[in-house]
């Protein structure tokens, strides 16, 4: 990983990504206009993890009403000094309705953190998301606790 890259300080962090799998075909990743990419350019500051992952919690699974973040579907974000955000995360299951367009959701929920110049999703399924990954505040939620 390049040093320019943060990692969430999670138990995110811990899951080994042995695989990993696209459920959508190649497209492109969600970048800002020209002119906020050029006011994106012009601060020094670094996008700090936490917006990135309020952001996540901001959306939610459409069949389960928790954030994705406290579901435990997102598995990795790294974040360059420029501003450029990588995710890989997974669905409940492979035949998830919105796995095509899940991914241009966070990415477009992640672009509007000031100083995110452009935001990118894998789908990855190794390891496989159980119900374990989720957070004692999601378990809660859902009545699990």
């Amino acid at each position: 990983m390049d040093s320019g890259m943060n990692k969430v300080g999670s138990w995110f962090d811990r899951m080994s990504m042995v695989g990993q799998a696209n459920v959508a075909p190649p497209r492109q990743e969600q970048t800002k206009t020209e002119a906020e990419a050029s006011a994106v350019e012009d601060t020094s500051e670094p996008v700090p993890v936490q917006a990135v992952v309020a952001a996540l919690r901001q959306v939610f699974d459409p069949e389960i009403p928790v954030n994705i973040y406290d579901l435990g579907l997102i598995y990795r974000v790294d974040i360059s000094e420029r501003g450029d955000v990588e995710i890989d995360m997974t669905l409940t299951a492979p035949g998830c309705p919105v796995a095509q367009e899940f991914p241009g959701m966070v990415e477009g929920e992640v672009c509007r953190v000031p100083g995110v110049k452009s935001a990118h999703v894998e789908i990855v399924w190794d390891p496989p998301w159980t119900p374990e990954r989720m957070s004692d505040e999601a378990k809660l939620e859902l009545g699990m606790l």
